[in-house]
Order: C-alpha cells, then sequence, then structure tokens
C-alpha cells in the first residue's frame, strides 16, 4: 500500500458513477465498441455532466481544506475504459474543478480487485456486475441509482446517511426477521440488546467518516466561527425495542452518528425528502425505489437477501 494513502479516506469510483453517461452508453450499447470509442474521441474536449455521487464526492474532497499539505481524502476511478476513452473522463475531472489525479484504466474489466492494495474503504459504480462481485469477495462497494440532483454550490454541508442491518451490520438480525417475522425479530434483539452485532460492509467505512469529523472537531478548537460541515444519520426500519441494540452496537464499534431515526416501516422517501443527505447507503432496492427519486441513493447488495435476488435474476435469464 502506498505510504500516502494508509491515514487517507480512499474512495474508488467508477465513471458512471461520477458522471452522466446515459447518451455514450447508450452509443455502446447500441453500435458497439469501436463506434463508441468513436464517439468518445470525437467528443473529448465536451465535459460530462454530473452524475449521482457527483455531489457527495465534491463536497468530500472540499474537506482537504482542514489538511493542505496532507490531503485526508483521496478519490481515485476506477474505470472499465482503456487510457484512450478514459481521457475523456479525466478532462471532464478537470474541467469540474475536481482535485482527482489517480486513476486505473482496464480495458473492458472493472479494477475493483486493487482496493485493499490501494486502502479503499468503498467503492461506487453504477455496474451492478461489478459491485456485486466486489461485496462476493467482501469489499465495501455500492450501486448508485436514481435521478441526478442538483448540486448546490452554497450549501458546503455533508449529509450522509446509512440504514443499519446489512450496511454497518451484519444481516444475522435481518434473516430472522425474514424467516419469523416481525414478533420473532424484535425478541430476538430485546434478549440480544446488549450483545453487540458482527459489523456490515461499511462500517470501516463510517469509522473514516468519523476521523474526518474529528478533525473538524479539531478546527472548530483553534477556529470558534469554523462551522461544522459533516453530518451523519442513521435511517432504519428498526424502532423500539429492537432500537436498543443498534445503538449499542455502534458504540461498541467506536463509531459515531449525529442522528438517527428509527421509523418502524414507514417510507424511508419521507424522511429523505426533509433530510436531503447527499448519498444514502440501503441493502434492499425496495427501500432504495422510493428515496431515489428524491436522494442520491447507493444499493449495498450484502446478505442473505441479496443473494436471493442475485439467484432469481440468474434464473430469469433465458
Amino acid at each position: 500500500m502506498a505510504y500516502e494513502l494508509e491515514e487517507r479516506l480512499v474512495i474508488g469510483i467508477a465513471s458512471s458513477a461520477l458522471f452522466d453517461l446515459a447518451e455514450a452508453d447508450a452509443v455502446f450499447r447500441e453500435q458497439g465498441e469501436e463506434v463508441y470509442r468513436a464517439y468518445q474521441e470525437q467528443h473529448l474536449d465536451d465535459t460530462l455532466g454530473k452524475g449521482v455521487a457527483f455531489p457527495f464526492i465534491r463536497r468530500l474532497l472540499s474537506l482537504n481544506d482542514l489538511s493542505p499539505e496532507d490531503p485526508l481524502v483521496e478519490v481515485i476511478v476506477l474505470s472499465r475504459n482503456d487510457p484512450d476513452t478514459g481521457l475523456r473522463v479525466m478532462r471532464s475531472i478537470q474541467s469540474h474543478g475536481l482535485p482527482i489525479s489517480r486513476a486505473i484504466f482496464m480495458q473492458g474489466r472493472s479494477p475493483y480487485r486493487f482496493m485493499p492494495a490501494l486502502n479503499m474503504s468503498l467503492f461506487l459504480s453504477a455496474n451492478e456486475t461489478d459491485v456485486r462481485e466486489a461485496v462476493a469477495l467482501g469489499l465495501p462497494a455500492g450501486r448508485v441509482l436514481g435521478a441526478v440532483t442538483a448540486d448546490e454550490t452554497d450549501d458546503q454541508d455533508l449529509r450522509i446517511a446509512f440504514d443499519f442491518d446489512g450496511v454497518l451490520a451484519d444481516d444475522a438480525s435481518e434473516q430472522i426477521y425474514q424467516t419469523d417475522g416481525i414478533e420473532r425479530f424484535r425478541s430476538h434483539e430485546t434478549m440480544n440488546a446488549a450483545t453487540p452485532h458482527d459489523p456490515g460492509p461499511l462500517r470501516d467505512f463510517l469509522a473514516s467518516i468519523n476521523r474526518l469529523q474529528q478533525c473538524e472537531e479539531e478546527q472548530r478548537t483553534t477556529d470558534p466561527g469554523y462551522q461544522i460541515r459533516v453530518h451523519v444519520s442513521l435511517v432504519t426500519a428498526r424502532n423500539a425495542p429492537a432500537h436498543e441494540r443498534a445503538v449499542r452496537s455502534l458504540k461498541d464499534w467506536g463509531v459515531t452518528v449525529n442522528d438517527a431515526f428509527f421509523l418502524g416501516g414507514i417510507d424511508k422517501s419521507t424522511i429523505m425528502r426533509v433530510l436531503k443527505p447527499h448519498i444514502f447507503f440501503d441493502d434492499q432496492v425496495g427501500h432504495l425505489t422510493g428515496t431515489s427519486r428524491y436522494t442520491p441513493s447507493v444499493h449495498v447488495p450484502f446478505g442473505k437477501i441479496n443473494e436471493a435476488d442475485r439467484l432469481a435474476s440468474t434464473e430469469a435469464r433465458p
């Protein structure tokens, strides 16, 4: 692992998550690779529009002003493009003023296997296959969903929201709910309230976000006028009494959230329309169908419920 990446929050991002590639992707699907390559060459100087994850990435990178000499955050492009067709991506990054200088281009293949070597805490992509394969290898990854939302440049906050089961925690309790129902789930969680969950795929990512928050608090001690920018929320279908085990698990892991919404099955999109996070992570596509209309949403295909969805999707193919 490169020394300078050891203490940084490192994010891997596919161009499909960072930019709006709908037009280019249509050329590739409908006319093939050679026409696609020619199209990208012809549009080399046309800056790509902002994608689903763009507001999140821009705000995350802006936190490097807390440590200009040794940046806290590093974003690295992980792309299926070859270096030639990837030129448009890098020029677009420069045009948008994003401080991203590192990239891996692998023609027709996803570079997610390099995540551990680069100390990555998260990989974001719009490619479902790449994300599922990464998660199957135990890597923290998510598929971006939904329409591109406005990137309000006068709003400097970074609001991040997480589901709990199957995202921050493992899915052991979710399996009980799916198999035995809500009452058995509540009983199990009450009996095990003092027993922390095993961590899920994004627990370490939250820990990295917490370190950024600690840097902000240190900045505020020297500059009382500094405005805290990073805010983290837990948005879960749990409610009392199952909420207690979630809270205790976070404490046992040494991670924190600023706000918690224990919704007891209320549609999460109603909260998202008010909370307006710049990114929301959930392990169930059904929950994200509503949220993705208002919020940049990320599906983390972790656990048994997603394994079943993957098998059903495979069996449905002709």
